[in-house]
């Protein structure tokens, strides 16, 4: 029996892990961990695979050309390739039902983060006021993290929003796009700043701008999207492969967890997960048991496991999500002009919009298109096929796309719980989630101000593209079982451990009892190797 076993391999698992591996501790993974298929031609730019791959077209949009986004007004602007399939297959056992919520669910080897873009937000003091713990005592963790993974950043007008902290690379070469954005923005900083409170800046982004650990530094060769070949981009499975490498890891795929059991003494005894392949549970006895499967899946088993046990149906409220606001621009000083593929593909520059409580600052990416999937964009251009295509070849260079991300609080109404059956691999996840009150004039006001600065930047906003991504969208899922200075049922330890079992934690967003609007894998990971350095 190990000394901990580990429920997922996510950004968060991994980094608990490696981090108590480092400390001695013997260490078991039980996850599903769908893997990646090997990348092609390594060594090719994106353009050199459209010319050296026997079928390209396969690569790119897939045998059924699943990749493609067929004109839908409520469809996503964002598709993901074949080779990121692997990120969103999901086991058959898995039921759910929503309400007001989109949910996605990874049961891939390295979770979600294996289809990110890269972003990696510190949280500030203001962001951590509801946390048992400031940034300060994060800190350390966040520049640990920032040294195993490899990051880049600058110090920026963002600083005011994002904390600097140690292990931070110099910033990629701006693709000729975001370099006119940004030199607009240093041309009439004082006026936005005034005007609009905002604020502008690199992007911090988890990408190596020089070689690493036997990784090679970003090459620009277009195909970020796609997979990067040169592990420059980085993902959780890198450090799950790192973990690999202690004599004392365990990693055991094709198990999915469906429950734990507990006695008298509300210990954990067992976790039990359903082997994939041979279509059987297996039992795995626990010393102390870390959830780590992402918010909803942790969810899942916590209440299926005390369904199990007690009969009693259970429900957990606060759930939390990230609203986003897509809206794509069109810069004009590149109209007419050809785009450069070899450059990196995700986006370069951030804003930060302040409001009157610093928690609720508003949070921007911008992407400039390049080799991006433009279909999406292209079909929802208000005009005929014919004009559309014009546009289509004469303005790839000058698209862009802002995706702007609000905050979130705990509501007692959004609410996860499981129903039907009492074998907890047959039980439904039930979601229910409703935005908060007024805010949709909240989001109309904030555009607004978006539309007004993007065309003090030379950038125009085409009428009737705006894309309000559903809840659920961005998958920054948190606040289930909320980490509490008071010991209270259903929350967690300043050190994420239950308050209802001795022996078990939560080191996903489960934990957290607010959400900034900027993502949160940073300070997931972060979390985790602090978890691991304060409570093992």
């Amino acid at each position: 029996m190990s000394d901990i076993t580990v429920v997922g391999s996510g950004a968060s698992a991994v980094h608990f892990a490696l981090s108590v591996l480092e400390k001695g501790y013997a260490v078991t993974m039980l996850d599903v961990g769908y893997p990646p298929e090997e990348a092609v031609n390594p060594r090719d730019t994106l353009n050199g695979l459209k010319e050296n791959l026997v079928d390209p077209v396969d690569y790119f949009l897939g045998k059924k050309f699943e990749s493609l986004i067929l004109p839908d007004a409520g469809k996503e602007y964002y598709g993901f390739p074949p080779s990121k399939n692997y990120v969103f297959r999901a086991p058959g056992l898995l039921r759910e039902r929503s309400e007001g919520f989109a949910p996605l669910f990874s049961f891939a080897r390295g979770g979600l983060a294996e289809a990110w873009t890269g972003g990696a937000y510190a949280y500030n003091d203001a962001e951590l006021a509801d946390f048992p713990f400031g940034y300060d005592d994060l800190e350390p963790f966040y520049s640990r993290v920032a040294g195993r993974i490899g990051m880049l950043g600058a110090r920026d007008d963002l600083e005011r929003f994002h904390p600097w902290h140690a292990n931070l690379q110099p910033p990629l070469e701006f693709d000729e796009h975001s370099a006119l954005l940004y030199a607009a923005y240093e041309r009439k900083r004082e006026r936005l700043q005034k005007k609009h409170s905002c604020f502008m800046g690199r992007s911090r982004l988890a990408v190596l701008s020089r070689d690493m650990d036997g990784r090679q530094a970003c090459d620009y060769s277009g195909r970020c999207l796609w997979g990067c070949p040169s592990d420059s981009l980085y993902v959780p499975s890198l450090t799950l492969k790192a973990c690999l490498g202690f004599p004392r890891f365990t990693y055991i795929p094709g198990m999915l967890v469906s429950h734990f059991t507990y006695g008298a003494d509300d210990r954990v005894a067992t976790v039990t997960a359903w082997d994939l392949e041979k279509g059987r549970p297996q039992d795995f006895p626990v010393k102390k048991l870390v959830l780590a499967a992402g918010t909803l899946c942790t969810a899942r088993i916590f209440l299926a496991s005390i369904q199990r046990r007690t009969g009693q149906s259970m429900e957990l409220s606060g759930l939390m999500d990230n609203r986003q606001v897509l809206i794509p621009f069109i810069n004009l000083k590149l109209a007419g002009k050809p785009f450069k593929a070899e450059t990196y593909q995700y986006h370069q520059l951030a804003m930060g919009i302040e409001t009157d409580d610093p928690r609720h600052f508003v949070h921007g990416q911008i992407t400039t298109l390049k080799t991006g999937l433009l279909h999406p964009i292209i079909e929802s251009v208000p005009l005929d096929l014919k004009t559309s295509l014009f546009l289509s070849r004469n303005l790839h260079a000058a698209l862009g796309v802002a995706n702007i991300n609000f905050h979130d609080d705990r509501r007692p109404g959004n609410r996860v719980a499981i129903a039907g059956a009492p074998d907890p691999l047959r039980a439904e996840l039930r979601i229910r989630y409703a935005p908060p009150p007024g805010e949709k004039k909240r989001l109309q006001g904030l555009i607004s101000r978006v539309k007004a600065i993007l065309l003090q930047l030379g950038a125009a906003v085409p009428p009737g593209m705006l894309h309000v991504r559903p809840m659920g969208a961005s998958v920054h899922y948190a606040g289930t079982i909320p980490m509490n200075r008071g010991k209270k049922s259903l929350t967690a330890t300043a050190n994420c451990r239950s308050h209802d079992f001795d022996n078990l934690y939560f080191v996903d967003g489960t934990c957290f009892p607010f959400l900034p609007a900027k993502n949160l894998t940073f300070t997931l990971m972060a979390n985790a190797a602090r978890v691991a350095e304060r409570e093992f």
